[in-house]
C-alpha cells in the first residue's frame, strides 16, 4: 500500500487550521470565564447554565456536522472548502464574542448567550471538517503524527497569542476601559484567525478517499458503539478536557489573587503555561520516535496528578517564582500527549473499519468534537459553580477560604481529571505496531477474499472479528 508523505508547506498549512481554530479554543479554555466575571461584568452562576445550555446544542449539532461532511464532496474535496467558505463568519463571530454592549444586566446575559452560541455553531462547522481532515491527506502514522506536531506547535502559539498579547493589549489599546480593550484585541484575533483558515485552504490536498458508508445515523451510533477504542478516546477526550480547561479557566484568577498580580502577572502566568505546553509539542515528536506513544499518554497523565498535588501543597501565597516554575513544568507534562492523541482518532476509525467492517468516519470525527466540547461545557460548569461555592467576588479581595478554592481549582481538582484519563488509556492498545499490522493483514485478507471471489463467483464470509490483529 503507497503511503503518501507530507511536506513541510502542507503540515504548516495543515497546522495554521488549528492555530484559527485555537483562536476560539483557547479563549474559551484560558479567559472567558475570567472575561465573562471581571470584564463583561456576569454573575459566576450564570456562567454555569450558559456553559451547560450551550454544550447541549453541541449535542445536536456536532454529530449533524459530521453526518453533512459524510453526504457532500465538492471539486476542493470532502472538508477543505468549509475553510473557505466559513473563514470569514469565524472572525467576525469572535470580535461580536469579545463585545460589550451598554445595556441592562439581563440584555447583557442574552447578548451573552447569543454570541456564545453563534461563536460555538461557526466553531463546530469548520472544526469537524478540520480534525477529519488529517485522515484523507495521508495514511502513514508517522506522517500522521509529524503533521499533528505541526498543528499542535501552531495551536499553542494561537494559545500564547491570545493569552500574553489579548490582555496587554487590552490594558493599553482600551486605555482604562478593558471592555473596549478586550473587543479590539480579540477583533484582531478573529482576523488573524481569517488569514490561517485562507492559509490551510489553500496548503493543503486531499489525497485519500474514503467512501461514506450508506447507513443511518443511528446505525453509525450502533457501530461507533462497538469500536472499543474509539470509546476510550472519547472518555480520554471528555476527562482531559475537563482538567485542562478547570486549571486554564482559574489560572488568571490565581494569578490575580492568590498571587496577588496586576495584568501582567495574568499575562506573564498564562503565557508561562502556553510557553511550556509549545515546547511539549516539540518534546512529544522528538519522544515517540523513539518510545511508545502510547506509553507516553499514560504516564504524563498519571504524572500531572501527581504534580498537581505537590503544587497545592508547596506554594504559598508569596511563593511567587515556585508557582511559575511548578505551573511551567506541569502545562509541559499535561500536553506531552497531545499530538498522540489527535493522530490516534484517525486510527480508530480505521480500526473500527476493520473489525466491525463499516466505516462511520463522519459521526467518529463528529463524536470527538463533542466530547470535547461536553468536556469544556462541564469544566466551565463546575468552575462557575464552585467559585460561587467559594464565595467568589470579583475585583475585590478575597477571603482564606476563597483563596484555598481557587488553589485547588488549579492544581489537585483538574489533576484528579487527568488522573483518570491516564488509567483509562492503559485500556487502550493501537500502537504503530498494531495498527500497521492491522492495515498489511487487512489488505492481505482482502486480496485472498478477492482470489476466492474469482475462483468460486461468491464473496467469502470471513468475520472481522477473526482477525488476527484483534486477538491479542
Amino acid at each position: 500500500m503507497e503511503k503518501f508523505k507530507l511536506s513541510v508547506l502542507e503540515k504548516v498549512g495543515f497546522g495554521s487550521g488549528d492555530m484559527a481554530v485555537n483562536v476560539v479554543i483557547s479563549s474559551m479554555m484560558l479567559i472567558i470565564t475570567f472575561f465573562y466575571t471581571d470584564i463583561f461584568g456576569l454573575k459566576a452562576s450564570d456562567l454555569a447554565m450558559l456553559f451547560i445550555v450551550v454544550r447541549l446544542i453541541d449535542a445536536v449539532t456536532d454529530p449533524m456536522m459530521g453526518i453533512i461532511t459524510d453526504k457532500f464532496k465538492t471539486r476542493w474535496g470532502r472538508y477543505r472548502p468549509y475553510f473557505l467558505i466559513l473563514a470569514v463568519p469565524f472572525g467576525i463571530s469572535v470580535f461580536l464574542t469579545f463585545s460589550t454592549p451598554d445595556v441592562a444586566y439581563n440584555l447583557k446575559l442574552v447578548y451573552a448567550y447569543a454570541t456564545y452560541i453563534l461563536v460555538t455553531l461557526i466553531f463546530t462547522a469548520v472544526t469537524i471538517p478540520y480534525i477529519s481532515l488529517i485522515g484523507v491527506l495521508t495514511n502513514d502514522p508517522q506522517q500522521r503524527l509529524s503533521a499533528n506536531g505541526y498543528r499542535l506547535f501552531l495551536a499553542k502559539v494561537a494559545a500564547f497569542l491570545v493569552t500574553i498579547i489579548v490582555p496587554q493589549l487590552s490594558a493599553s489599546w482600551g486605555e482604562g476601559n478593558m471592555q473596549m480593550g478586550y473587543k479590539i484585541s480579540m477583533g484582531l484575533m478573529g482576523l488573524m484567525a481569517t488569514v490561517l483558515f485562507l492559509f490551510c485552504f489553500f496548503t493543503t490536498k486531499e489525497r485519500l478517499e474514503h467512501q461514506p458508508e450508506k447507513i443511518s445515523v443511528w446505525h453509525q451510533a450502533k457501530v461507533l458503539a462497538k469500536n472499543d477504542q474509539w470509546l476510550l478516546l472519547c472518555f480520554a477526550c471528555v476527562t482531559g478536557t475537563v482538567g485542562y480547561v478547570i486549571r486554564g479557566s482559574v489560572a488568571a484568577y490565581y494569578a490575580k489573587y492568590y498571587l496577588g498580580g496586576g495584568a501582567g502577572m495574568i499575562s506573564d502566568f498564562l503565557a508561562t503555561g502556553v510557553t511550556a505546553s509549545i515546547l511539549a509539542m516539540v518534546a512529544s515528536t522528538w519522544i515517540t520516535k523513539r518510545f511508545c506513544k502510547i506509553k507516553l499518554f499514560r504516564y504524563s497523565q498519571i504524572g500531572v496528578a501527581i504534580l498537581s498535588v505537590l503544587m497545592f501543597f508547596t506554594v504559598g501565597q508569596k511563593d511567587i517564582a515556585w508557582a511559575f516554575v511548578l505551573y511551567f513544568i506541569l502545562s509541559f507534562v499535561v500536553d506531552l500527549h497531545a499530538p498522540v492523541f489527535w493522530s490516534a482518532i484517525a486510527e480508530a476509525v480505521d480500526y473500527g473499519k476493520v473489525k466491525n467492517g463499516e466505516r462511520a468516519s463522519g459521526l467518529s470525527f463528529g463524536g470527538i468534537s463533542f466530547c470535547q466540547k461536553f468536556g469544556m461545557g462541564i469544566a466551565g460548569a463546575i468552575v462557575g459553580w464552585l467559585l460561587t461555592y467559594f464565595n467568589y467576588e470579583p475585583n475585590q479581595a478575597q477571603t482564606a477560604f476563597t483563596l484555598t478554592g481557587i488553589a485547588l481549582m488549579l492544581s489537585i481538582i483538574p489533576g484528579f481529571f487527568h488522573l483518570l484519563m491516564g488509567l483509562c488509556m492503559f485500556k487502550y492498545k493501537i500502537t504503530d505496531a498494531f495498527y500497521n499490522e492491522m492495515l498489511e493483514t487487512d489488505a492481505l485478507a482482502h486480496e485472498v477474499n478477492e482470489d476466492v471471489i474469482l475462483d468460486t463467483g461468491s464473496k467469502s464470509d470471513d468475520s472481522h472479528h477473526d482477525h488476527p490483529a484483534f486477538s491479542k
